[in-house]
């Protein structure tokens, strides 16, 4: 699984080196906002400002004898002092087997000891923590049993992560429309590849979801999945890119357990056919509710059909 990490509150120097302290490797400076820390234990980090203006600026430096230099420098002096104070930096790790991701906590530890700032220290801080767990088979029968699984548990996954408010306001993570939401619950939902990319494409042709499902699609079918939206940002891989957690690096004890422990409850559902289509019959069941049952909390009733789940 790869792990990003959204902070601010330190330069990108001191966080390649507090990257190549403990898992070793050579610091290659890309630009003033790209860094890579290569031949890690685990393989190749990413440190980066997340802004694709300054990235391209850092990157496309203009001829020193240009008569537009000089200007040219000030003016991304000047964003990037304002950047600074919204944008973060952002950690992204290279693909980690799921019994050595605990490594990260002490990185976590020593970020925090250095000064990093998490969502909760600015008001205009949306940061988040992502996950990009590989997925078991390519199948289109397993995307559509995780992608059942994650709509199911939205609401309780959102009440457990505690979704900081600025972050609910960005949009970043915004929900998936309702109708998509009917469309995939449907127990007699089981497309072929191409039609489940399609689908996934008319309904939400944004990056901005909780599951971001466009790098998966990329890497299945990248001539389909970015004919809709063309975007540099889209990574192809084989994974999912759940993008919902705060991150809170600045608090005493935060680490990525919690959220993760948050995540297999997908993991779980997804991997239990016959639990999942009785929980999809239950939500389609709560949407269709009469007025009279509007008050009703989807996220009270997971917690109910949960806690029953996970009883010995």
């Amino acid at each position: 699984m790869g792990v990003e990490l959204e902070f601010a509150g330190l330069p990108i120097e001191e966080i390649a080196r507090l990257i190549r302290e403990q898992f070793g490797g050579t610091v290659l400076t890309n630009s003033a906002y790209e860094n890579t820390i290569a031949g890690t234990c685990l393989g190749d980090f990413r440190v980066e400002l997340d802004f694709q203006y300054l990235k391209k600026k850092g990157r496309d430096k203009l001829d020193p004898e240009d008569p537009f230099a000089l200007l040219d420098e000030w003016s991304e002096q000047i964003v990037r002092i304002a950047a600074e104070q919204i944008v973060p930096f952002e950690i992204v790790s290279p693909p980690i087997p799921m019994d050595r991701l605990g490594e990260l906590e002490l990185l976590i530890t020593n970020l925090r000891a250095s000064g990093a700032q998490g969502t909760d220290s600015g008001t205009l801080y949306a940061f988040g923590l992502h996950f990009n767990p590989e997925l078991p088979n390519l199948d289109p029968e397993t995307i559509v049993a995780y992608l059942k699984a994650f709509l199911c548990l939205y609401d309780w996954l959102v009440y457990h992560s505690e979704i900081d408010l600025t972050r609910t306001m960005t949009g970043y993570i915004a929900p998936f429309p309702t109708g998509y939401i009917r469309q995939v619950i449907d127990v007699d939902y089981h497309p072929g590849q191409n039609a489940l990319i399609d689908d996934y494409l008319v309904a939400n042709p944004t990056r901005n979801r909780a599951l971001d499902m466009l790098p998966l699609f990329a890497y299945l079918d990248e001539s389909r999945a970015l004919s809709v939206i063309d975007d540099d940002r889209i990574h192809p891989r084989p994974t999912l890119h759940y993008r919902l957690p705060n991150c809170r690096i600045d608090q005493p004890d935060w680490g990525i357990d919690m959220d993760w422990r948050n995540w297999l409850m997908v993991e779980k559902l997804a991997c239990d056919a016959e639990y999942l289509n009785a929980m999809c019959r239950a939500y389609m069941q709560f949407l269709d509710r009469p007025l009279a049952d509007l008050f009703k909390n989807w996220k009270d009733m997971v917690e109910t059909w949960l806690t029953r789940y996970c009883a010995p």
